[in-house]
C-alpha cells in the first residue's frame, strides 16, 4: 500500500489482571445472597448471569472487601489505588517486551471509564516508573468500551506527526468497583455478570524509529464513526452512589445496522475488502455483540475465536478488552508478513472505531 513505509507500528502489548479471581458460580452465589431478599425473581437473575457466557472474572479486591465500599468515595479511592498498581504493572510488562525503558517513552496516553482522579492516575504512574519530566500525558475519560481502539487510533495519529517517538497507550478498567448494589434494573444485573477488571498497555512507535522488536503490525489507517442521537444506548448516569450503568438492549441491533457498511466503506477507501482481512480483533462486548459482528460481517468460522475466549475467561474488560485480544494475537505469532488485520470496537456515543493493521 502506498505511503505505509513510515506508518506507526505496534511494538508490544502488556496485560495485567488482578490477583483476585472468582468463578461465575461463586459470583452468582454472592449476588443471590445480596439480592435474594429484594429481587422478585432471583432465578431470572441467575439466568441473565449465565447467558453472558463468562466463566469467571478477576476482581480488583477480594469479594469480602466489597461490602465495606458503601459510598462512591470509598469505591473511587479503591479504584485509584488499584488502577495505579495494575497500570504500572501493565506498562512495565509492555516495555520489557519492547526492550525499552520508561525513559524511552515520549507520550503516555491513558483511557478509562471506571474511576476519576485529578491529577489523573497516569501522573502517579509516571513517578513510579521514573519517566522523563518532559513526557507528554493525555488522559481520556468517557469513551468506555470503544476507548482501546480509539486510544490506539489517536496514538497513531500523534506518531504520524512525531515519527521518531514512542507512545504508550494504557487502559485500566475496574468495572467491579462501579457496581450499584441497590440497582435491580436488567441493565445493572447484566452488567454485574458481564464486566470484569484488568489493565493493558500497548507500546506504539513512530515509523521512522528503529526497534529491536519491530515484528508487530503497522497502523495503516483509522476510521471513526459517530451515530447521531444515540447517547442513551450505552454509558453512565452519575448518581449519588457513583456510576449507574446505561446499557440498552438495542446495542446488538445498532451493531447489525451499522458495522457492515462502516467496515466496507473504510476498507474500500484503502483499496481493500473484507476477504483481504486475515485477522479480526473485536472488542468482547458480550455474546449478542460478538454474534452481531459475526453475522453482519459474514465472517468465516473461527474468525472471532480469540474474542470469544477472552470473554469467557475474563469477561468484558471495557476499553482493555480489545487490547487483550490484540495481545493474544501477537503472542500466538500466527500473523505473517503482508497480512492485514482489522481491530474494531464500539462504545458510548454511540460510535465505532476501526483500525487497519498490516504485518
Amino acid at each position: 500500500m502506498p505511503g505505509d513505509a513510515l506508518a506507526p507500528f505496534v511494538v508490544s502489548v502488556g496485560r495485567t489482571l488482578p490477583s483476585h479471581y472468582a468463578d461465575q458460580e461463586s459470583l452468582i452465589a454472592a449476588f443471590r445472597k445480596h439480592w435474594g431478599a429484594q429481587h422478585y425473581n432471583i432465578d431470572r437473575l441467575e439466568e441473565l448471569h449465565r447467558a453472558v457466557q463468562v466463566s469467571g472474572r478477576y476482581l480488583a479486591l477480594p469479594i469480602s472487601d466489597y461490602e465495606a465500599l458503601d459510598t462512591f468515595a470509598k469505591r473511587n479511592e479503591a479504584w485509584r489505588r488499584t488502577a495505579i498498581e495494575l497500570g504500572e504493572s501493565a506498562i512495565r510488562t509492555a516495555l520489557a517486551r519492547a526492550e525499552l525503558t520508561a525513559r524511552d517513552v515520549d507520550h503516555l496516553l491513558m483511557v478509562t471509564v471506571t474511576g476519576i482522579s485529578t491529577p489523573s492516575v497516569d501522573a502517579a504512574i509516571v513517578n513510579r516508573l521514573g519517566m522523563r519530566p518532559d513526557v507528554k500525558r493525555t488522559p481520556i475519560f468517557g469513551l468506555g468500551c470503544v476507548a482501546g481502539a480509539a486510544g490506539l487510533a489517536r496514538a497513531s495519529d500523534y506518531l504520524r506527526a512525531f515519527e521518531r517517538e514512542v507512545t504508550v497507550l494504557l487502559s485500566v478498567e475496574l468495572c467491579s468497583l462501579t457496581l450499584q448494589r441497590e440497582d435491580l434494573s436488567i441493565a445493572n444485573i447484566i452488567a454485574s455478570g458481564l464486566f470484569g477488571d484488568g489493565a493493558a498497555a500497548l507500546v506504539l512507535a513512530g515509523g521512522a524509529r528503529r526497534s529491536n522488536r519491530a515484528n508487530g503490525p503497522r497502523v495503516l489507517a483509522t476510521h471513526s464513526v459517530f451515530y447521531p442521537n444515540t447517547e442513551r444506548v450505552m454509558g453512565w448516569d452519575v448518581v449519588e452512589g457513583g456510576f449507574k450503568v446505561v446499557l440498552s438492549a438495542k446495542v446488538p441491533e445498532v451493531v447489525r445496522q451499522h458495522i457492515r457498511e462502516d467496515v466496507d466503506s473504510f476498507l474500500l477507501s484503502q483499496g481493500l475488502k473484507r476477504a483481504d482481512i486475515s485477522h479480526w480483533i473485536a472488542h468482547t462486548g458480550g455474546p449478542k455483540v460478538l454474534e452481531a459482528f459475526q453475522s453482519a460481517l459474514e465472517l468465516p468460522p473461527g474468525a472471532l475465536d480469540r474474542s470469544w475466549r477472552s470473554l469467557s475467561e475474563t469477561g468484558n474488560l471495557s476499553s482493555a478488552s480489545v487490547l487483550f485480544v490484540l495481545g493474544e494475537l501477537l503472542d500466538a505469532q500466527v500473523a505473517h508478513p503482508g497480512e492485514y488485520g482489522l481491530l474494531l470496537a464500539m462504545g458510548p456515543g454511540f460510535c465505532s472505531e476501526l483500525v487497519l493493521l498490516r504485518w
